[in-house]
């Protein structure tokens, strides 16, 4: 077969379901015999996150320093707040917004709104 499909629910999440959920897409993307995957892309580079979270949820405060990775947080709908925590600064993001960090960045990103926010979360080494 010339590609790969996964729903957003085929991993486990990884983010407690009370404060709603985080499936990482990659592993279920792998790239096939043939080398491709519905993205047209080898995943072993890429990765690719469904991050959904409850008002006041919160994911993980990481980097990716060790793996220089860039990452992309794209909101499809909600809003939420990445704090830097290096920088004591806090960016808020709406639906449609879209955040760049570089993987020296210390992040954090909350869902301090009213409604469940629904993000998907592009990385790849630089």
């Amino acid at each position: 077969m010339g590609y790969d499909t996964a729903h957003k629910t085929d991993p486990a999440s990884v983010v407690p379901e009370e404060w709603g959920g985080m499936w990482f897409l990659k592993d279920e993307l792998e790239t096939n015999e043939l080398g491709f995957t519905i993205l047209e892309l080898e995943t072993n580079e890429l990765g690719f996150t469904i991050l959904e979270l409850e008002p006041d949820g919160k994911g993980k405060e990481h980097d990716e320093t060790a793996t220089g990775q860039e990452e992309l947080y794209y909101v499809v709908s909600g809003e939420i707040e990445v704090d830097l925590t290096d920088r004591e600064e806090t960016v808020t993001l709406a639906e449609d917004d879209v955040l760049r960090l570089d993987p020296d960045e210390p992040r954090q990103i909350h869902n301090r709104g009213d409604e469940r926010a629904k993000l998907v979360l592009v990385g790849a080494p630089l």
